[in-house]
């Protein structure tokens, strides 16, 4: 699913990732963890492709048997709107737009016609417990309905993983719990592969493995037994 090696991240003379390799199965949840600055939200962009590692030549990141490093800029944002979905601490939705046009977003980026998206977007509003807030702007929606509506956004194109940054960071403890297993009945459900990257000790817990970072490297890889 990803395969990534000797990933390194400079910002100037700071180097933020110093070879980082990860391996990471097709249905994981795998978390991320480490203090601020230990360089998993850099880890994140670069393995879902917004960003790109300082050594390319050197390194490796294949991600569903594609090496990406290795598809210019249209390629690049092709394969990303279809493989990968993406959910935020921020949910990042369009103020002037409704929900359901939010969702749809990705799908018209893919060219899907419009009756098809809007079909789609239902079924993962209505999954998502939204029915009644099709027509909703992001301000009529509280925080926890607003970070379901990125849920929905994230899923449109079917993507085989969802990458995720500190996606309940900005939830109260009630909307957190219910994002957190919401992300396990989406894996049961679409069989999505997700990264979270994410300070929050229960959610990091409750994956499949998680992954310590310190410094720019990955320290230590616990496998978490239910």
């Amino acid at each position: 699913m990803i395969k990534a090696s000797n990933i390194h991240k400079y910002y100037g003379d700071l180097e933020v990732l110093k070879g980082v390799d990860l391996h990471i199965k097709k249905g994981e949840i795998v978390s991320i963890v480490g203090a601020s600055g230990a360089g998993k939200t850099t880890l994140l962009q670069i393995l879902g492709t917004l960003d790109v590692q300082s050594n390319r030549k050197d390194s490796t990141l294949l991600i569903n048997n594609i090496e990406t490093t290795n598809l210019n800029d249209k390629d690049l944002a092709k394969f990303r709107n279809e493989h990968i979905g993406f959910i935020f601490q921020f949910h990042q939705l369009l103020p002037e737009f409704t929900a359901i046009e939010n969702v749809c977003l990705p799908a018209f980026i893919k060219k899907t016609p419009k009756a098809k998206a809007e079909v789609r977007a239902k079924e993962l509003l209505d999954f998502l417990g939204l029915s009644h807030r099709y027509d909703h702007k992001p301000s009529e929606l509280s925080g926890g309905e607003q970070q379901r509506v990125a849920v929905a956004r994230a899923l449109i194109n079917n993507p085989s993983i969802i990458f995720a940054d500190e996606p309940s960071g900005n939830l109260d403890s009630e909307s957190a719990d219910n994002l957190h297993k919401l992300f396990f009945e989406l894996r049961e459900k679409f069989g999505q592969t997700f990264v979270i990257v994410t300070h929050n000790a229960e959610l990091a817990e409750m994956a499949d493995r998680k992954l310590t970072m310190v410094d720019g490297k990955i320290v230590d890889k616990e496998i978490i037994i239910a």
